[in-house]
């Protein structure tokens, strides 16, 4: 048995023998072209971002109690971002008394009801001697927004027929009505 022999590479179409060939040295023309404005081709890779890296100087204080402020704001606004979506999955998901709807009014509620009672939890972290002062404001909000969304669920509720806001819902503490005469038909 003889070793089968090596097929000719020019017999290979043309975008195989690409495939076996290593490209091509770039030419002449193409070094010919100038760099575009701006760039140092010194400066490229790992020695761009080793000589560009200076030394940063550590916030100070009043900067960070700045930055935990403004999350702290960014934390007391999440509740009023999340009203549009949850007015919109309530108004979709319709007025009867299936289990889906059952549910979403649910989570409606129980959502800002434990975040009202986390509400000094949720802040802890932004809180120092110096922010004190401005977390009231901050912590108000939030205790808004989640009153508005405990309102959107009362809304849903209602619209559900399971507020009892008619006199109809109450006739089991009604009395019944003495009436003042009364009307006998003889035929």
């Amino acid at each position: 048995m003889t070793a089968p022999s090596k097929p000719n590479i020019s017999s290979y179409p043309s975008w195989a023998r690409e495939l076996h060939s290593p490209p091509n040295p770039k030419s002449k023309s193409a070094s010919s072209i100038r760099d575009p404005p701006g760039f140092s081709p010194s400066l490229t890779g790992k020695r761009a971002a080793l000589s560009k890296s200076a030394p940063l100087k550590p916030p100070t204080a009043e900067e960070t109690d700045i930055l935990k402020v403004k999350k702290s704001w960014e934390v007391a606004l999440a509740p009023a971002k999340q009203l549009p979506m949850n007015a919109i999955m309530m108004y979709m998901s319709g007025n009867s008394l299936q289990i889906f709807s059952i549910m979403m009014v649910f989570m409606l509620f129980k959502n800002p009801i434990q975040a009202l009672m986390q509400t000094n939890a949720a802040f802890v972290k932004y809180e120092t001697p110096r922010t004190r002062s401005k977390m009231w404001v901050v912590k108000a909000v939030y205790v808004l927004m989640n009153l508005v969304a405990l309102g959107l669920g009362v809304w849903k509720v209602n619209g559900m027929g399971l507020l009892p806001t008619t006199r109809s819902d109450w006739l089991a503490w009604e009395t019944q009505r003495e009436p003042l005469e009364r009307a006998v038909f003889t035929f």
